[in-house]
């Protein structure tokens, strides 16, 4: 049976053995640091679920339900902290109940860098979020002015962002097809305008743009 109560620390806690509808995750999930949900199995994890424990939001990055020969099952995940960039591995009963990280994600467009700092706005409200370099770490190579991202809060702070799963970049430089590939196979590095060095087919040329896969760094066609 679903209720609402008070945690200890005066957070407002939505508690239920069934997920809730959409509507209401998102009325929980409005940037307050007052309000939390509790409603996830450990059989629901999948990776890129989000869960809380040890006062931190983590994202599970792989997971395995292990049903022993002898003994109760459990599901072996490998989570990492949002707020630390640490991953640990985390062992939770099957069945049991778990917290389920308080995150919201709000689309924001990247518009330019201020020093360390990368500026994402809102452009309906022309409200600005920060991320310095260690934050936004090896993703800057695909980070173009004007992407849209996913901006990721937790209890009313930003704590990380996505990348598009694909953006379109142009090629800077590349080197020389192979001599005597009469089939032009194969492929070559190129540098791309961010500065990121992607492989990728000898017919692409310098100043044409190809769309990358952000979360392999590879070529996908050409834009």
């Amino acid at each position: 049976m679903a209720s609402l109560r008070f945690t200890p620390n005066g957070r407002l806690c939505f508690s239920s053995p069934l997920r809730p509808p959409k509507p209401l995750r998102r009325f929980l999930s409005l940037r307050s640091p007052l309000i939390k949900i509790y409603a996830l199995s450990s059989n629901d994890i999948r990776v890129g679920t989000n869960i809380e424990f040890d006062g931190s939001p983590w994202k599970v990055l792989e997971f395995l339900h292990v049903k022993p020969g002898k003994g109760a099952a459990f599901v072996r995940t490998k989570v990492k902290n949002y707020i630390t960039g640490n991953t640990v591995e985390k062992t939770f009963r099957a069945g049991s109940t778990l917290d389920e990280a308080n995150i919201l994600k709000e689309t924001k467009q990247y518009t330019y860098k201020d020093g360390d700092q990368y500026v994402f706005m809102d452009m309906s409200t022309f409200e600005e979020v920060r991320l310095n370099d260690k934050e936004v770490g090896d993703r800057k190579m695909f980070l173009k002015e004007g992407a849209e991202c996913s901006v990721l809060f937790w209890n009313g702070n930003v704590i990380d962002f996505e990348l598009p799963i694909h953006v379109k970049l142009k090629v800077a430089d590349a080197d020389a097809p192979i001599s005597g590939d009469a089939t032009r196979s194969g492929s070559r590095p190129a540098k791309l305008e961010t500065g990121a060095i992607v492989n990728v087919p000898p017919f692409v040329e310098p100043g044409e743009e190809v769309v990358v896969d952000t979360r392999t760094g590879q070529y996908v066609t050409r834009a």
